[in-house]
């Protein structure tokens, strides 16, 4: 065994050591002597001993009369008890921030268990018994899996248990993102073989794995990878299409290709958007703090150009593209695969903004360039964009990186982060006081005031009242007033 081995090793050892006085631990190994059954610790609770982590949630495998044991320790422990699957007898125990998952052996015997679990590093296990009674404790590892870990490598315990549960396929991967690992040769050649079945696992438990897949750190490789096997194509058969479709001259990739690179710059600049985005950088602590946050701007630069092989056009000139309208079919292919991997309505509502707005900075990029840009131009981006203004701007820094072609301009992403600024100062020193103010006018003084019949034209008259505040055109109520009646009269384009 390898010093790195003995390391874990040593570390499974340690960790045995505090686990056994866990009151909870502590009382499951009295009702389980009791009924005369064994427990042991498995799965990821071992994996993570031996990194030198421990988790409050716990994963035990018994040999038998699962639901009764776990009815009883919830009742002895006042938590609370929760059957996850009566048909192969799961169940969880909640007590005090613990989780206790409780299953029963996949096979007759602990060794037959082992040799049903889904990758070496997760086939270990300690016999709860031995660890409560802090004598001689043995790992229990039958298949490599403590050398595996030591090596960083991802290998399936047998071909045939990516068959029983293919999402097993995405849940390889997932570990090799949120640990740094590597998928062994052979793992990454029995893929292909099981893709066919991963179509019958449930899109929520897919959405799980991937949101844990994307919340890593530097998914981008891993992306890569799992379409090399097939895999992200299973999940997200949209992609397929993308692929082989060129671009513009301020590209240098296919639409698929690009798409990846944007996630492996938006990976760089969530890393470190002070560097790409000054004062704007300031936002993305909060910006981020939801969960999954990251998650969504990733799946969001994934799909931002995925309707562009719907709406591609080259009859204006053959050396020549174009994609009018594409950021519409994007959202509606986002949609239709969020819906089907059973996204939240929120979720969905976030990807969708981004995917919508994202081709809005770039289109006033050329009136920012040559000083140009109205200030009412400016403000209806940030308006729109709002709480996402961060997430927008790094989107779109990741997509001019992921651009490299001919007729890109050399200074493309130093005035992609000017106009960042100037929208950030625009959002502080203009719109939110305003947005903290009482109106200048409403819907009700429209009524009231101006003797105006309520209709569609009421938003059209607000927002020329709102912008026309920004641009300083306007100041007081009375002023609002007349620049309402006048565009009611026609005398004001409400543009």
């Amino acid at each position: 065994m390898s010093g790195t081995s003995e390391k874990l090793k040593d570390n499974i050892l340690q960790g045995a050591i505090k686990l056994a006085n866990r009151r909870s631990l502590q009382v499951l190994g009295e009702l389980a002597a009791h009924r005369r059954v064994q427990v042991y610790l498995v799965g990821g609770t071992v994996r993570e001993l031996a990194l030198g982590r421990q988790s409050p949630d716990l994963d035990l495998a018994v040999s038998g009369q699962t639901l009764e044991l776990a009815r009883e320790l919830a009742g002895a422990l006042k938590g609370t008890y929760v059957l996850l699957d009566e048909a192969v007898s799961t169940a969880r125990v909640v007590w005090q921030g613990e989780i206790l998952d409780l299953a029963g052996f996949r096979a007759p015997t602990l060794a037959g268990d082992l040799e049903g679990r889904d990758f070496t590093i997760n086939a270990l296990a300690l016999d709860l018994a031995a660890l409560l009674a802090r004598g001689p404790l043995d790992l229990i590892d039958p298949w490599g899996g403590l050398e595996d870990l030591a090596r960083g490598l991802v290998r399936v315990v047998r071909p045939q248990n990516f068959q029983e549960d293919p999402l097993r396929l995405l849940r390889a991967y997932r570990f090799a993102a949120t640990h740094g690992f590597s998928l062994t040769p052979e793992t990454r050649a029995a893929i292909p073989a099981a893709l066919p079945e991963f179509s019958r696992v449930a899109g929520e438990r897919v959405r799980q794995e991937l949101f844990t897949l994307l919340a890593a750190g530097r998914v981008a490789p891993i992306l890569e990878e799992m379409d090399r096997t097939g895999l992200l194509t299973y999940i997200f058969p949209e992609c397929e299409e993308m692929k082989g479709v060129e671009q513009d001259g301020f590209h240098h990739l296919d639409v698929f290709h690009h798409s990846l690179a944007a996630v492996a710059y938006l990976e760089e600049v969530l890393a470190a958007p002070q560097n790409y985005l000054g004062d704007l950088a300031a936002e993305f602590h909060h910006y981020l703090q939801p969960p999954f946050q990251a998650v969504l701007l990733k799946l969001a630069a994934l799909f931002h150009d995925a309707g562009k092989p719907r709406v591609q056009d080259r009859r204006t000139s053959p050396d020549r593209y174009t994609f009018y309208y594409h950021e519409r079919v994007g959202v509606e292919l986002f949609t239709a695969a969020a819906l089907r991997l059973r996204f939240s309505q929120a979720e969905i509502k976030t990807v969708t903004h981004l995917i919508t707005l994202h081709m809005r900075p770039f289109l006033l990029l050329p009136a920012f360039r040559d000083g140009e840009l109205s200030t009412r131009a400016l403000g209806r981006l940030v308006r729109a964009a709002k709480v996402d203004l961060p997430g927008l701007f790094a989107l779109a820094m990741a997509d001019s990186l992921a651009g490299q072609g001919p007729q890109k301009p050399r200074d493309a992403e130093a005035v992609l982060a000017a106009l960042a600024d100037a929208a950030y100062r625009f959002l502080k020193e203009r719109l939110e006081p305003q947005d903290r103010q009482p109106r200048l006018l409403t819907g009700h003084d429209l009524i009231k005031a101006l003797g105006l019949e309520p209709g569609p034209r009421f938003r059209e008259i607000l927002t020329a009242v709102e912008e026309a505040q920004w641009e300083g055109s306007i100041h007081t109520r009375g002023e609002a007033l007349a620049l309402a009646r006048s565009i009611w009269r026609g005398e004001e384009p409400g543009t």
